[in-house]
């Protein structure tokens, strides 16, 4: 049985932005996760924006058709989404957009499971950066249901990525996040920020260093609040999709990182 201490990092196959799938809707969030996601794509990017028709339904009366209803009208807005999204991107090649009927995540999980993307990138949705944003629900579904890497676009500071930072706590898909945070920040030419944060001396870091190959920044905090105190001054986390406390921790470290970070989060993870 493998010891925390013989860990190395793992190494993929696959890269991580090899095949690039966003989200898209008519938030700035949105537009933003369409551009961070064409920078770091190694691949095609799809862009898919979904319309649902029955997210208005909340009654009313009369003759008329209301808009929600008028699927012509709203599938038109959506496909008018994909064209500013295309805009946002520039000359990326290889850009597919496809519009479709349906809740967000679910076409996103079908089209994941069918293309077999290796990220899904969406917008989170919400007020000002200095106070965190709580991402929507489907950044939300896709954080539990994806089986590929996801990323959870924020307003950036400015040229996207310039600083990474990355979490580790000694397991393997923190040494993945950690891998693919490293090639990033190699790939851009960008400061990379690796972070050990723990309590009560419940991570070994001098095994995590070994495994790793060097120093690694320590920090006597929670996980959590020393990720989204860091992410203030970033404009990407990576974390990795589940901890040594295994699926508990994605709740509690990767889930969390995504709601509360100021900055946008990558959560890695290995496809099965």
């Amino acid at each position: 049985m493998e010891t925390r201490q013989e860990l190395t990092a793992p190494t993929t196959d696959v890269s991580t932005f090899k095949r690039v799938l966003v989200g898209v809707d008519d938030s700035p969030e949105a537009l933003e996760a369409a551009r961070q996601g064409a920078t770091l794509a190694e691949g095609p990017i799809t862009l898919v924006s979904a319309y649902d028709l029955t997210a208005g339904l909340v009654g009313g009366t009369g003759p008329s058709v209301p808009a929600y209803l008028d699927e012509e009208r709203v599938r038109e807005e959506a496909e008018a989404v994909i064209d500013r999204a295309r805009e946002e991107i520039g000359d990326k090649p290889v850009v597919v957009g496809r519009v479709d009927r349906g809740r967000p995540w679910e076409l996103l999980l079908a089209e994941i499971a069918r293309w077999d993307d290796t990220l899904v990138a969406v917008g989170s949705h919400g007020h000002r950066r200095a106070l965190g944003i709580l991402i929507g629900s489907t950044a939300t579904e896709l954080i539990h249901k994806a089986p590929c890497s996801v990323l959870v676009a924020r307003t950036g500071l400015g040229r996207f990525p310039q600083r990474v930072v990355v979490g580790l706590d000694g397991s393997r898909e923190s040494l993945l996040a950690y891998e693919t945070a490293k090639s990033l920040a190699k790939r851009f030419d960008v400061e990379l920020d690796a972070v050990v944060a723990h309590v009560n001396g419940e991570v070994d870091v001098d095994a995590i260093e070994r495994g790793v190959g060097e120093s690694v920044r320590r920090i006597v905090d929670e996980p959590v609040s020393a990720l989204v105190s860091l992410s203030a001054d970033a404009d990407l986390v990576v974390v990795g999709s589940r901890g040594l406390r295994g699926v508990k921790a994605l709740g509690s470290v990767s889930e969390r990182v995504a709601h509360q970070a100021a900055s946008s989060v990558l959560i890695v993870r290995r496809r099965p």
